[in-house]
């Protein structure tokens, strides 16, 4: 079976994708890229397997529709790779519910199933959706898999899914589901070749990028996780709140006359990074900024962090390594450092040149517990699971 899986990854304004090709010996790189800005000022750019940029840039004031970026992306890969037959479609899917553990080959009962988990992830879950439902409807003989944020997160022990509600509650779903499952897994299959201590012993993955969680696993399961019933959950983010007192909620409906939906937008949309400095949403913006409101976000994050890792490492009964990745966690060697530095009571000596360099390795070699930096790979993860599925 010769030809090529793709993985969509669709986003609130953006769509990235990875083509691999399927060989004997395994998946190869094919195409990368994305659109993003798809709502505002489209732009297009990939990278061919033998790293020649490709791009586009729509004329000010186009806008697109997923639905438009998605048939772009189809026919610039016909374009690329005219011989090679699409064997199927993996997608990242971010909430499965209690009822999806594992990927799943997507029909029209399946995508009505997900349809029902879009208000626990609704600047995900939608447009997830979107590109399967356009695809189905163009191509109902192309297989599709969807690959859940949520799946890896099943192995959470029942009692710390649990939120102090009513038990019904919990029953109908309402509980601690956990995401970036996906970027958890890949690093769970890696890890073993770094530190095959650390893989079958007590390790907090920090996934920190826009989007920000930690999590705790035990010999390469999960058994706490920062994010909860939704992805706004836990660590502040680019733009997400995280942890937040409900009684502030209530406040926002009672004294500012705020409804749902505005609420919504805040705590997703204007709070994180963002709310706190005033500034931005992205990292590399603050920590070159010298505005006090820059700094201000840093600290919050840094100090949520310290924080979120010394539970995580109650839950798992103690530390014998952490894990750096996702956009800052792999690039920002001054957040490392100063997580490292918080973290001396958990046992970790950071090493300064190591961190500099990127690592893989970043802390000194009497160091209680090991601190690794290790790029993840949610589309490899994802077209693994695609073509599993394929071959049954």
């Amino acid at each position: 079976m010769v030809g090529v899986i793709a993985v969509i990854n669709a986003g609130s304004s953006s769509l990235k994708f990875c083509v691999y090709f399927h060989r004997a010996r395994g998946l190869e790189p094919a195409l990368r890229g994305q659109i993003e800005s798809i709502h505002t000022e489209p732009r297009f750019k990939a990278r061919d397997a033998a790293g020649a940029e490709h791009g586009k840039t729509w004329p000010e004031g186009t806008a697109l529709s997923h639905e438009g970026a998605l048939h772009h992306v189809v026919d610039f890969v016909r374009a690329q790779l005219p011989d090679e037959p699409l064997l199927a479609v993996g997608h990242r899917v971010v909430h499965g519910g209690m009822e999806f553990a594992a990927p799943v080959r997507i029909d029209a009962n399946v995508l009505a199933r997900l349809e029902a988990f879009i208000p626990l992830a609704p600047l995900h879950q939608p447009h997830n959706l979107a590109a399967i439902r356009s695809l189905l409807a163009a191509r109902p003989d192309l297989p599709q898999v969807a690959c859940f944020d949520t799946a890896f997160h099943r192995s959470i022990p029942e009692i710390a899914q649990m939120f102090a509600l009513p038990h019904a509650l919990h029953v109908e779903g309402v509980r601690r589901f956990g995401f970036h499952g996906l970027s958890y897994e890949y690093i769970a299959s890696r890890l073993p070749l770094f530190d095959p201590v650390a893989a079958a012993g007590r390790t907090v993955v920090l996934h920190l990028g826009n989007g920000a969680s930690m999590c705790a696993m035990h010999a390469g399961r999960s058994v706490a996780s920062t994010m909860g019933f939704t992805a706004v959950d836990g660590l502040p983010m680019g733009t997400r709140c995280g942890s937040i007192d409900p009684g502030v909620i209530l406040y926002l409906m009672d004294e500012r006359g705020m409804d749902a939906r505005a609420i919504e937008k805040m705590i997703y949309n204007e709070s994180g990074l963002l709310g706190v400095s005033g500034v931005s949403s992205d990292m590399r913006t603050l920590l070159a900024s010298a505005e006090p409101g820059a700094k201000r976000a840093v600290d919050l994050y840094v100090y949520r962090i310290g924080r979120e890792l010394g539970s995580l490492t109650a839950a798992l009964g103690g530390l014998d390594a952490i894990v750096f990745t996702g956009g800052i966690g792999e690039n920002s060697a001054v957040i490392r450092e100063r997580v490292c530095r918080n973290a001396g009571w958990l046992g970790v000596d950071l090493d300064p040149e190591a961190n500099d360099a990127g690592g893989p390795c970043i802390s000194a070699a009497g160091s209680r517990a090991r601190v690794w930096t290790v790029p993840t790979d949610e589309e490899r993860m994802i077209a693994r699971h695609t073509l599993s599925a394929l071959e049954g």
